[in-house]
């Protein structure tokens, strides 16, 4: 069966956000903006399926990159037994992005049965290939995201990098309204995390990063499989 992935866009806010730098570990540092892995997960979040993938495509900056700090008491000790929270109290700064907005280009890959059923098990016999091919329909994976989307369900809430910054979401249709012009600046974001390797080994996942940069406002972002991407 011949398909075409579909690219669908959203626009997404909130008052905060924080993507992490993983090399940042004492104190929590965002990077300058959302990361291909964040983008994703906001998809992800509104509608995934195991017979399709999501592969962020180009990210908008629609707003100035602002900053703000918060201080807050951490607790520094694994609850494995009783913890007296007043020795173990730890004050920690974290550098967060203010008053985010970013539009975000994805396409809806499609995985074939007969590369999902290889890759769970190789020894998956014909008669079952074939039932699972019967319902082998890649457009209404795309109707449903659209569905969802557009009437702001999701299975999970949103969120930009951690869970305490919510998400707001709507969809977008390039052919029936005027897109306003992405904040206009350029600069080297320098190496940005990519996303988690987990195909190697579940237990052991790889990071992965590219190198970053911003023109006029628009991030494009590589495949998954580009030599852009290092691991």
């Amino acid at each position: 069966m011949e398909h075409f992935d579909k690219e669908f866009c959203l626009e997404v806010w909130g008052p905060i956000a924080c993507f992490t730098r993983p090399e940042l570990k004492v104190e929590r540092v965002s990077y300058d903006v959302i990361t291909p892995s964040a983008a994703r997960a906001i998809f992800e979040a509104i509608f995934w399926k195991p017979a399709i993938r999501w592969q962020v495509t180009k990210i908008e900056v629609l707003n100035p990159i602002k900053w703000t700090s918060i201080r807050r008491n951490e607790v520094g000790a694994v609850a494995s037994k009783p913890v007296f929270i007043e020795e173990k109290r730890q004050q920690k700064n974290t550098l967060m992005l203010q008053d985010v907005r970013y539009r975000i280009w994805a396409k809806l890959e499609f995985i074939p049965v007969s590369k999902r059923a290889e890759s769970k098990n190789p020894l998956i016999d014909k008669e079952e290939k074939d039932f699972l091919r019967k319902d082998e329909n890649p457009g209404k994976y795309n109707a449903m995201f659209e569905r969802r989307a557009s009437k702001g369900q999701c299975f999970n809430q949103p969120y930009l990098g951690t869970r305490e910054c919510s998400a707001s979401f709507r969809l977008i249709n390039p052919e029936q309204e005027e897109l306003s012009a992405p904040y206009n600046d350029s600069r080297d974001l320098g190496l940005m995390l990519y996303d988690i390797d987990f195909d190697g080994n579940v237990n052991k996942p790889d990071a992965m990063f590219y190198h970053a940069i911003m023109e006029n406002g628009v991030i494009n972002v590589p495949p998954r499989d580009s030599e852009e991407v290092l691991k």
